[in-house]
């Protein structure tokens, strides 16, 4: 009955390090399929981001431009209730939500950057382009520098 007992016994423990391996191998295989699923949800979410923040920076481009407009069309004398001054508040309306969109969105060098355009847009559009020269220049610096800290934030 001996042999039969140390049978038994080698048998129960190759069952006990068979399951415990097999507990092991899939403890591990799930910690390894959650980690997994964790940067496949943070990739789907950071992919989600940067496509919103790009749809803000398009909006926020699209608008400036019309604030460049309506800074390059504005008459040398207008008065409250023309269409010159309804369409300049408008459109400085949705410049400022954009830009405060970009604030929420991007870091604050880029918010910074966004917020010196508009402010030197917002000045050409109220107070008048003394120069087409001198604001042209200006105006495309302002830009660029918002266009590339922009682009920094997007990579």
């Amino acid at each position: 009955m001996d042999g039969q007992l140390v049978a038994a016994v080698t048998s129960l423990a190759g069952v006990v390090l068979g399951g415990g391996l097999s507990y092991l191998v899939q403890h591990a295989a799930q910690r390894m399929s959650e980690r997994a699923e964790r940067q496949r949800q943070e990739q789907a979410r950071l992919e989600g981001r940067r496509a919103e923040r790009l749809s803000h920076l398009e909006h926020f481009i699209t608008v400036a431009a019309a604030a460049d407009r309506v800074a390059f069309e504005r008459p040398g004398d207008w008065t409250t209730g023309e269409p010159w001054p309804t369409t300049a508040q408008e459109t400085m309306q949705r410049l400022w939500v954009a830009e405060s969109m970009l604030q929420v969105l991007y870091p604050a060098e880029v918010h910074a950057a966004a917020r010196a355009y508009v402010r030197r847009l917002n000045a050409a559009v109220w107070q008048g382009v003394p120069s087409l020269e001198d604001l042209y220049p200006e105006l495309d610096e302002l830009r660029d520098a918002f266009l590339a800290a922009a682009r920094g934030a997007l990579d």
